[in-house]
C-alpha cells in the first residue's frame, strides 16, 4: 500500500517555518498533504493502482514512427502510446541500445557497461527514423506522465535518483548542483566523484550532498549501480512493454530528497505506512526519530488537524484572500486564467494605486501556494487590479518571483504588461490536482449545488466582523435557517458559537429561524435603524 504514496514538496529550510505531514491511507487512494506553519502548501492523491509514473522505466516497443514530429510513439501499455521525441533519446542513446540488444539476446548472463566499448554520440540535427524502426525494442523512462488526451513523455537518458547523487548510465558527465555557491566544494565534489565513477556512468550531484565524505557517497553509488544492474536479471527474455525498474517507494522517495530541519511532524494513520517512514527516518536522519507518529484516533486524520477544511476552502474556483479579497481561478484549454478582485473591503486610508498594490502582493502569494498546492502547469495568465506607477510594477514582479523560488516544478515569470497582465509558464509533468468543493443541495434535490457547508459559520463569522467594523453595528439580528441557528446556538450558554461571537467582537446578537429561509440564507439586519438589512446572502 505504502508503494504508490508520491509527494512533492518545496524544500524550504528557513529557520521559521514549520513542516507537518500528514498521510491518509485509505482503501482506494493514498492523500499526502504538507503543512507550513499550519498552512496547507502541498497536496497530492495517488490511486493505489498508480502506474505510468514519472521515474519508471519501461522496456517499450516502437509503435509507429512520426517524421514529421521527428518522434515516434512507444508502446509501454499504457492506454495512450507513449511520446518519444529525437532530442529525447540522449546522446549517449546507441551505446544504450547497444547493451539492451546484448541483454535481450541472452547471450550473457553478466554485462559490466564499464566494459562495453562506448558507441559514438548520435547527430544532434538527426532524424527519428535513421535511430529507430517500427517493432524495435527500447528502453525508455517516463519523463512526464499522461495529462488529458495526451500519452506519457518518455525519455532515453535513464536517471537513477539516491539522495545525495543521480546516477545516468551511458552518460559520462559529472555535474554538481547550481545551487552549492562554493567554487571549491564544487571542485572537491567533482574531483571525488570522478575517483568512484566506473566507466560508462555519469552522475548529478545535488545539493544535499555539500560537504559530504567519499565514504557516504560511494556507498550511494554502489547501491544506484546495483540498482541498475537488476536490469541484467530482468530484461533477458523479456517480452514488451514491461515495467522494468520502478520508482522506489513514494513515501521514501520524498523524505530521500526533501527530509530537512524544518519538519517537526509526520503523522500517518496506516501501521505499514508507519512502520516504512520510520525506517526510511532511522536510517537518514535517525535523529528525527521522535516527529514520526502513528494517528490511531476514530476522527479522519484530515478533519482531526484541520487539514480537510483548508482543502475546501482553497480548491475552489473562488479562493478567498485576507481584507476581503478573493481569486477567481478558470481553466481553458490552452492556459489557466486567473483574476484578481479586491472585493469590497478596501483601506479608506490609503488612495486607489496603494490599495491595488497591496492587494495584488497579497494575491501573488496565494497565486504562488495555489501553481504548487493544485499543481497547475502550462500557461498562466494573472489579471492584477490595474496599478501604474513603473516602481509598483517591478515590485510586483519581484514579489512574484520571490515567492515564487521555493517551487520545485521549473517556471519562468515575465513583466507585467500594459494592462498589468502577467504570464507565468510552469513546468507540467503529472495532471492537476482537481478536487470538487461543491455539495449537493439538499432543498433542490440536487439539481443545483452550494458552497461547501463546513465553510458557512467562517463565512457569516466574517461578515459579523465586517459589519461591526465598517459600519459599527453593534446590535444585530441574524435570520437564517432554523438549522444554521440551531447549530450557531447549541451549548452552553457561554460555550455557543453565538456567545463567543458576542465577547468576540463586543456586539449583541440576535438569532432568529426562519423555515422559508435556504440552508445557507442568511441576512444581517441592524436593530437600530429600522431594521435595515446590511448584508444579505441568498
Amino acid at each position: 500500500m505504502v508503494n504508490y504514496l508520491f509527494f512533492l514538496i518545496v524544500n524550504n529550510s528557513k529557520k521559521d517555518i514549520q513542516s507537518e505531514l500528514y498521510v491518509d491511507v485509505r482503501s482506494s487512494e493514498i492523500r499526502i498533504a504538507l503543512l507550513h506553519n499550519k498552512k496547507l502548501v502541498e497536496l497530492n492523491r495517488e490511486t493505489n493502482k498508480m502506474e505510468f509514473a514519472v521515474g519508471d522505466v519501461y522496456l517499450g516497443k516502437v509503435k509507429k514512427i512520426m517524421p514529421g514530429l521527428n518522434a515516434a510513439f512507444i508502446d509501454i501499455g499504457s492506454q495512450k502510446d507513449a511520446f518519444l521525441h529525437y532530442l529525447d533519446l540522449g546522446a549517449g542513446f546507441q551505446s544504450l541500445n547497444k547493451f539492451l540488444n546484448i541483454l535481450l539476446s541472452n547471450k550473457q548472463k553478466y554485462i559490466n557497461i564499464s566494459q562495453i566499448p562506448a558507441e559514438p554520440d548520435i547527430d544532434k540535427n538527426g532524424k527519428i527514423s535513421d535511430v529507430l524502426k517500427v517493432g524495435q525494442f527500447v528502453l525508455v523512462q517516463i519523463e512526464k506522465e499522461a495529462i488529458s488526451t495526451k500519452g506519457p513523455r518518455l525519455t532515453c537518458e535513464i536517471s537513477i535518483a539516491g539522495r545525495n547523487i543521480i546516477l545516468m548510465p551511458f552518460n559520462t558527465k559529472i555535474s554538481v548542483s547550481q545551487k552549492i555557491a562554493s567554487i571549491e566544494e564544487k571542485t572537491r565534489l567533482v574531483k571525488l566523484i570522478e575517483s568512484i565513477t566506473p566507466a560508462n556512468y555519469g552522475v548529478i550531484v545535488r545539493t544535499i550532498a555539500e560537504k559530504k565524505m567519499v565514504a557516504e557517497l560511494d556507498k550511494e553509488l554502489q547501491t544506484l549501480i546495483d540498482k541498475w544492474e537488476t536490469l541484467l536479471e530482468i530484461l533477458p527474455n523479456s517480452n514488451s512493454p514491461k515495467l522494468v525498474i520502478g520508482e522506489v517507494n513514494r513515501t521514501i522517495a520524498f523524505l530521500r530528497d526533501m527530509l530537512n530541519p524544518s519538519f517537526n511532524q509526520i503523522v500517518s494513520n496506516d501501521k505499514i505506512a508507519h512502520e516504512a517512514i520510520k525506517s526510511v527516518i532511522e536510517e537518514i536522519a535517525p535523529e528525527k526519530r521522535s516527529i514520526v507518529k502513528y494517528y490511531t484516533g476514530s476522527e479522519p486524520i484530515f478533519d482531526h488537524f484541520g487539514v480537510e477544511k483548508q482543502i475546501k476552502s482553497t480548491f475552489g474556483k473562488i479562493v478567498p484572500l485576507r481584507n476581503g479579497a478573493y481569486l477567481i481561478i478558470e481553466k481553458t484549454e490552452a492556459a489557466h486564467v486567473i483574476d484578481v478582485n479586491s472585493g469590497n473591503k478596501y483601506n479608506s486610508f490609503k488612495d486607489q494605486e496603494d490599495n491595488a498594490f497591496e492587494v495584488n502582493v497579497v494575491a501573488a502569494e496565494e497565486i504562488a501556494r495555489q501553481l504548487r498546492l493544485r499543481d497547475l502547469g502550462g500557461i498562466i495568465i494573472i489579471d492584477f487590479i490595474d496599478i501604474h506607477e513603473e516602481s509598483n510594477k517591478k515590485n510586483l514582479l519581484e514579489k512574484m518571483k520571490e515567492f515564487m523560488d521555493g517551487d520545485k516544478a521549473k517556471f519562468y515569470v515575465l513583466p507585467l504588461s500594459k494592462f498589468c497582465l502577467m504570464e507565468i509558464t510552469r513546468q507540467r509533468v503529472r495532471p492537476e490536482t482537481e478536487i470538487s468543493t461543491e455539495e449537493l443541495c439538499p432543498s433542490c434535490n440536487g439539481r443545483g449545488k452550494i458552497s461547501a457547508s463546513i465553510l458557512l459559520t467562517d463565512e457569516i463569522e466574517n461578515n459579523i466582523k465586517y459589519v461591526v467594523n465598517k459600519h459599527d453595528v453593534k446590535n444585530i439580528i441574524l435570520k437564517t435557517h432554523p438549522y444554521i441557528e440551531a447549530f450557531l446556538t447549541k451549548g452552553m450558554m457561554f460555550s455557543s458559537l453565538k456567545s463567543k461571537w458576542q465577547r468576540k467582537y463586543n456586539c449583541k446578537i440576535e438569532i432568529i429561524d426562519d423555515i422559508s429561509y435556504g440552508y445557507t440564507e442568511y441576512h444581517i439586519i441592524d436593530r437600530n435603524i429600522n431594521e435595515e438589512i446590511i448584508y444579505k446572502k441568498n
